[in-house]
């Protein structure tokens, strides 16, 4: 399942065509809150901005990104059914941002987007039901550096099926993550 996961991935960086070329990268760690779990997330994702900007005002306005991932999640839960679980994502993020990032510009972001897991469980009393999976999260952070180049931000994510198929367990992460800005 790695490898059919790992060529998705590949498969939508590719899809992108070069006239959409690649904005951002970025990488992050979690680690679950949720009761009965103890998984440790390592992710790696590319972005493309939309350059859109929706209610412009002053020096702050909305906008986002699209964000493609690919997860590794490193499993120790007690009673775990996989060791290790492999991810694919697709999110729509929005950000609420300065208009020029400087050298220091907060932001606040929300998004929910869509998550295939190569497992459907990390433990017998952690379940999801289905290897699809909704992934809706918030956060804050900062751009900073040259041109708002680094990012370095907090996120709070929860993935679960939305009651599509039973059980609906679902999980939880505290997130770090940082993105470079082309």
């Amino acid at each position: 399942m790695t490898r059919i996961a790992g060529a998705a991935f590949a498969a939508a960086l590719f899809a992108a065509g070069p006239a959409a070329a690649v904005d951002g990268v970025s990488v992050e760690y979690g680690k679950s809150d949720s009761t009965n779990s103890d998984v440790q997330l390592y992710r790696v994702g590319v972005q493309w901005d939309w350059n859109k900007r929706w209610l412009d005002g002053g020096n702050w306005h909305f906008g986002g990104f699209w964000d493609v991932s690919l997860g590794y999640w490193d499993n120790s839960s007690i009673g775990k059914t996989n060791s290790s679980l492999t991810e694919i994502g697709l999110t729509p993020t929005f950000r609420f941002q300065q208009n020029n990032p400087g050298e220091y510009a907060p932001y606040l972001e929300g998004a929910v987007g869509f998550h295939f897991l190569s497992h459907t469980s990390v433990s017998t009393q952690r379940m999801f039901g289905s290897s699809f999976q909704f992934g809706d999260h918030v956060g804050f952070g900062v751009r900073f550096g040259p041109k708002g180049a680094y990012d370095i931000g907090y996120r709070y994510q929860h993935l679960s099926n939305a009651g599509i198929k039973e059980p609906n367990q679902g999980i939880n992460y505290n997130q770090i993550r940082f993105q470079y800005h082309f």
